[in-house]
C-alpha cells in the first residue's frame, strides 16, 4: 500500500494529553470567560458566540459556558471563546503546549519525507495554530498545512465532515486519520479515509474497542 498523501490529526488524547488540555487549558480559562467577554463587545465573534449561548447577562452566558466545560460538551461558541484567551495565553507565555514525546521527532521526520500534515480537533482553529506553535518541543505549527475544527468541518463523528476536509487535501484513500477516539475513526473509514487509533497508556481511550482498526502506541509505528 502506498504512503498517505495527508496524515491528519487529532490532538486531545492523540498527540497530547487530555490533561494537559483539561487541567492546563479549561482551568486557564475558566475564570477570564466572564473579563474576556466583557473586555471585546465589539468583537463579532465574541458577539455571536454569546448570543448564540443564549445567556442574557455576562453572568449568565459564563454559567451556561461553565456548565458546558464541565460535560465537556463541543460546543462551538465554547471553543470560540476559549480558543481567544488560550490564543492570548500562549502569545503572553503563560501557556505552552504538551505533546507526547514520540510525536515531534515523527512529525518532523514526516515533513522532511514530504508527508503532508493537517489537524482535525474539537478545538478551534485559533487554538490549533498557537497549540502547535507554542510546544514544549518547539515550534511545530510549520509542519501544519491545513487546520479543521467543527466549524469548518463539522461533528468529528460524522461522515460528512471527513468528506468536506476531503474536498480540500484530496481523495479520501491518500488520507489518514489518527486519533484515540473509535467513533471519530468510524465516521472517517466511511468517509473512504484510512484509519488508525492512537491508544495512550493512561488516557480515556487507553482500553477502548477499536474494533477493525489499527492500532499504534506511538507515532514512531506508522511507516
Amino acid at each position: 500500500m502506498t504512503s498517505p498523501s495527508w496524515v491528519v490529526l487529532d490532538i486531545e488524547g492523540t498527540t497530547s494529553s487530555t490533561e494537559s488540555v483539561h487541567v492546563g487549558l479549561y482551568s486557564y480559562a475558566r475564570p477570564r470567560l466572564g473579563p474576556w467577554i466583557d473586555a471585546h463587545p465589539d468583537d463579532p465573534d465574541v458577539r455571536e458566540a454569546v448570543r448564540q449561548t443564549g445567556g442574557a447577562t455576562t453572568a449568565e452566558t459564563v454559567a451556561i459556558l461553565h456548565g458546558w466545560m464541565d460535560g465537556d460538551v463541543k460546543a462551538t461558541p465554547l471553543k470560540t471563546l476559549q480558543g481567544q484567551i488560550w490564543a492570548a495565553g500562549f502569545a503572553a507565555g503563560e501557556l505552552t503546549a504538551h505533546f507526547f514525546p514520540d510525536v515531534a521527532p515523527v512529525l518532523r521526520a514526516w515533513h522532511a519525507q514530504g508527508r503532508r500534515l493537517a489537524v482535525f480537533s474539537s478545538g478551534s482553529v485559533a487554538s490549533q495554530r498557537p497549540w502547535f506553535r507554542h510546544s514544549t518541543a518547539g515550534d511545530l505549527s510549520v509542519l501544519v498545512e491545513h487546520h479543521f475544527d467543527t466549524v469548518n468541518a463539522g461533528p468529528k463523528r460524522e461522515p460528512a465532515s471527513y468528506l468536506r476536509i476531503a474536498e480540500t487535501l484530496g481523495p479520501p484513500a491518500g488520507l489518514l486519520f489518527l486519533s484515540d477516539v473509535p467513533a471519530e475513526l468510524d465516521a472517517a473509514a466511511a468517509a473512504g479515509w484510512r484509519t488508525t487509533g492512537v491508544r495512550r497508556p493512561g488516557e480515556p481511550s487507553a482500553d477502548a474497542d477499536f474494533g477493525a482498526h489499527p492500532v499504534i502506541a506511538s507515532f514512531e509505528e506508522i511507516k
